[in-house]
């Protein structure tokens, strides 16, 4: 490459990456006065990703079971947590300057993709747009997806020309041993980020196949280059497959939870977004009990987590096969969310962190996926004519569009989508004024008509704001609680509440708090609230009885004991505090029966053994009461604190 040429890359290079910092530091700073920033307010994923970082810093590198996430962002996190201790505002230091690097690569990209100019644009968009700036801040792995694509998609571009008007064309040879290799390896790394990155291989390899095809000896070129990726993609890959099947005792490439995603993204009563298979336990250290919990519930045997994938997708499957027609409006509805301005809300939302953050708001007005949408449109219009050329930006964007309607919609499941969606919207920026003139006004009109319905479409009100804000806070009374932080958690569900009074989810959370703090009339009060908005849901009526177990109205309590058992069959916790109400009720008859319920649920219980024992004595069973309690001192001398 020419000297001057190389002079203006790095200039280039260089404006970006300090404009992108510089916004992302300012982020940083504002929002450090938020109660969004420190240890305390880690929700959802991000505190599972942290207690598994801890864990790996403490030299658990090898772990116990399947993966059920994704390893790479903890692994990574661990690395950090190792050399600088667990310090969150350095992890986010890290992850602006990674953000603002992704800038760099999405520019080199569009480059060689398109031109000069639009690199220069789509590194500009990228950035200053919100969700970037958002997600690169919060302790996620979407900074890592995002820098991992931006390099894959700049490898991708090596293989293309240099185009820079006034400037020679610079050959770069595509087809060399380490680009298709490091393709393969990005790729890999990719997979172990966001799972079903996975379709980028299958987009890939069948663009190499059609690109050879031009090709001296193409299937001698296209068998080379797509066995280096799959080689450069096993390197990273069989390490973690093989670690999987020996902790699992099954094959597992990556993770153990697509069966869970996909029934939650395609049951009876989905709606394209995320909900738990049980209400209001979406932390991960619920997730993966519960799908395990239910599969083996419903099949009355203990499950490898390969099987427990394999029962919800045949769950999924026969839901679809029971309505057809309903099925295709959920994913209609959710290819509308796939390309819909709203950022879907997972437990923290970029609407709440706004509120404290300038380039956020700012960002949020002229910075959107909705404003970006109809300018990529514009941008494919545009290209259309050079659209062999793109093609392995479109299979790309294409498959993993559908791999996400395939499952269910969130802002950070979307993110990969933005740097195709951003190079597009930087040709229309580019070159679409120029095209638009060069055409009749027949085409014109009709190109102006369908971007409009673009627009329209894509910004069209689909999800409340509002109430990602209340998910947000309520999720932020969650984690303060869960600190130790009561004062902080009432404030935050309470904000919750002033912008959702009719959220079962607060209602519920806000009730076990103040019965925590021994303000038992209040909290039942919350819970016939929740109740009344919310009936079916299990850990209600569970919370409820608990209450009314404290206030010794045993008969009441009783009644919500039941109602939690009709709605969880298998709680055994609902099972051992309906047998201590019915207990304390002098029902010891109908008591020991709920502790052998307990105990025939899960018999490593001790709790519910040694109940049990007390049941038995008064009932005058002195020796099967005599067994129960052995077992119940044997259970708590194996596993101390049971």
């Amino acid at each position: 490459m020419p000297v001057h040429v190389r002079r203006k890359v790095f200039w280039a290079g260089l404006a970006i990456f300090g404009l992108a910092l510089v916004v992302r530091l300012l982020h940083l700073w504002q929002l450090s006065a938020s109660p969004f920033f420190g240890p305390h307010a880690l929700m959802g994923d991000s505190a599972g990703y942290d207690r598994w970082a801890q864990r790996i810093a403490a030299g658990d590198w090898l772990g116990g079971e399947v993966f059920y996430q994704a390893p790479l962002y903890p692994y990574l996190l661990g690395m950090i947590y190792t050399i600088a201790g667990r310090d969150l505002a350095i992890v986010r230091l890290c992850q602006a300057v990674l953000g603002a690097g992704s800038c760099v690569l999405l520019a080199a990209a569009g480059w060689r993709f398109f031109s000069w100019r639009v690199g220069l644009v789509a590194g500009v968009l990228l950035a200053v747009y919100a969700p970037a700036i958002f997600m690169d801040a919060t302790i996620q792995k979407s900074a890592i997806d995002l820098f991992l694509l931006c390099f894959l998609l700049w490898l991708l571009a090596r293989t293309f020309p240099m185009e820079l008007a006034g400037w020679e064309s610079v050959r770069v040879e595509g087809w060399g041993t380490r680009t298709w290799l490091g393709i393969g390896v990005a790729l890999a790394a990719l997979s172990l980020s966001r799972e079903n990155a996975l379709v980028f291989a299958v987009a890939i390899l069948f663009w190499l196949w059609l690109e050879s095809r031009a090709l001296a000896e193409p299937r001698r070129r296209w068998g080379r280059a797509a066995g280096l990726l799959l080689v450069g993609m096993a390197l990273v890959l069989l390490p973690v497959a093989v670690r999987n099947t020996a902790v699992g005792g099954g094959v597992h490439l990556t993770t153990s939870q697509f069966g869970p995603n996909f029934y939650i993204g395609n049951n009876a009563n989905a709606d394209g977004t995320y909900n738990p298979l049980r209400f209001g336990r979406s932390d991960p250290l619920f997730e993966r009990d519960d799908a395990t919990d239910l599969a083996q519930e419903a099949l009355d045997r203990e499950l490898t987590p390969g099987e427990v994938s394999r029962y919800w997708i045949g769950r999924a499957i026969d839901d679809i096969a029971a309505a057809p027609v309903g099925w295709v409006r959920l994913l209609g509805r959710k290819l509308l969310l796939t390309w819909n301005a709203v950022e879907v809300v997972d437990t923290e939302s970029q609407y709440a962190h706004q509120e404290w953050s300038l380039p956020l708001r700012v960002g949020g007005w002229v910075g959107h996926f909705g404003l970006l949408v109809p300018l990529a449109a514009l941008g494919l219009w545009v290209g259309w004519y050079d659209r062999k050329r793109q093609r392995v930006l479109y299979l790309m964007a294409g498959l993993y569009a559908a791999s996400i309607v395939g499952f269910y919609v969130f802002a950070r499941y979307r993110y990969p989508l933005v740097p195709f969606v951003i190079l597009y919207a930087a040709v229309g920026l580019v070159n679409g004024l120029a095209a638009l003139r060069a055409v009749s006004v027949r085409v014109r009109v009709g190109c102006s008509v369908t971007l409009l319905l673009t627009a329209i479409v894509a910004n069209w009100p689909m999800l409340s704001r509002i109430e990602m804000r209340a998910v947000t806070y309520n999720n932020l009374g969650t984690a303060f609680r869960e600190t130790g932080n009561a004062e902080g958690a009432v404030a935050h569900y309470e904000t919750a509440l002033q912008l959702m009074p009719d959220d079962a989810r607060v209602l519920t959370n806000l009730g076990s708090l103040l019965a925590a703090q021994g303000q038992t009339d209040q909290a039942i009060q919350r819970y016939r609230e929740a109740i009344t908005l919310e009936p079916e849901i299990g850990n209600v009526h569970f919370n409820f009885g608990n209450a009314l177990l404290t206030e010794g109205r045993l008969e009441e309590a009783v009644e919500e004991y039941r109602r939690a058992i009709e709605i969880w069959p298998r709680d055994i916790e609902a099972y051992n505090n309906l047998g201590m109400a019915l207990g304390s009720a002098g029902r010891v008859v109908e008591a020991a029966e709920a502790f052998r319920e307990a105990v025939r649920l899960d018999p490593t219980a001790a709790l519910a053994h040694e109940n049990l024992a007390v049941s038995l004595e008064d009932l005058g069973q002195i020796d099967e009461a005599r067994r129960h309690r052995t077992e119940a001192e044997r259970l708590r001398s194996r596993s101390p604190g049971s």
